[in-house]
């Protein structure tokens, strides 16, 4: 990272962006064109999970090419000034890089779900078999990441 004064270092702080963002962007790419794809998520012991259904771009992607990257950004605002050039943004964001794999057994997934509901919710959780059965999830299995703030 560049600027060194704007590196988050501290995990706690890392992961409490994480479990406070609605959103992360998943980055995928094919035949060198990248795409990215924002999602619903749920993050637990180092890993993201996403989940999809049986069949899309994404999954014939992924199937192809399983190394992503991914972006996480909470608190962000416009900060203005008097110069055009001098604007900038507050944020606080992840950005990160992994191997995706694909869960398909029922208990991991009613796991996994629990993961991306309690970024979102309190349970317990209760999923229709039907839900089960066509929902897949994708784990991104985290092998790094950095993390940066600005406006702070």
């Amino acid at each position: 990272m560049r600027r060194k004064d704007k590196q988050i270092n501290d995990l706690s702080t890392i992961e409490e962006i994480i479990s406070t963002a609605a959103v992360c962007r998943l980055g995928l790419c094919q035949n060198s064109q990248p795409y990215i794809v924002p999602l619903c998520f749920g993050y637990k012991d180092g890993a993201l999970y996403f989940h999809s259904a049986r069949k899309g771009k994404k999954l014939d992607m992924l199937r192809k090419n399983n190394n992503v990257c991914f972006e996480i950004d909470v608190e962000h605002e416009l900060v203005k000034a008097e110069e055009a050039c001098d604007y900038g943004m507050k944020y606080r964001s992840v950005i990160g890089f992994g191997k995706a794999v694909i869960i398909d057994k029922t208990e991991l997934k009613r796991e996994a779900l629990d993961t991306i509901m309690t970024n979102y919710s309190t349970g317990p959780f209760e999923y229709s078999e039907q839900v089960i059965e066509r929902t897949l999830i994708i784990k991104v299995e985290i092998e790094a990441m950095t993390a940066k703030k600005s406006g702070y």
